[in-house]
């Protein structure tokens, strides 16, 4: 079972085992007995960061539950807003994906004659 955070009005903080059906519901305090709300406790390093990377965190969080659909506009978009600084050969886009030299030998095997014979294929 998770354990869960309660506020009391009157002695502050604790925590408690509790299921998952029961995470919202109020418990009562160790102490006094007092039915206390469950809060969520934010992180302080989270509080503490700049506003620019508290967007960014907020950003990636809603990237991650909301899926971008490609569509030829979108991947248009996208190519016109990247701009290429990494210079030739850093394989970022600007020239075809290479195949792969894959051989086979007579008997059926596969051969990689200029890439890493040590690998094992499937």
């Amino acid at each position: 079972m998770p354990v869960y955070d309660y506020k009391c009005t009157e002695h502050g903080l604790f925590h408690e085992l509790n299921t998952l059906e029961n995470s919202s519901q109020p418990c009562a305090c160790p102490t006094c007995g007092a039915l206390s709300a469950r809060v969520i406790m934010v992180a302080p390093e989270f509080l503490d960061m700049k506003k620019e990377n508290r967007a960014a965190h907020a950003r990636n969080e809603k990237a991650m539950n909301e899926p971008v659909f490609s569509t030829p506009e979108y991947r248009a978009e996208q190519k016109a807003r990247h701009q290429h600084k990494h210079g030739k050969g850093c394989g970022c886009g600007d020239k075809p994906i290479r195949k792969s030299a894959l051989m086979y030998t007579a008997e059926g095997n596969k051969m990689f004659p200029s890439m890493r014979p040590w690998m094992i294929s499937h």
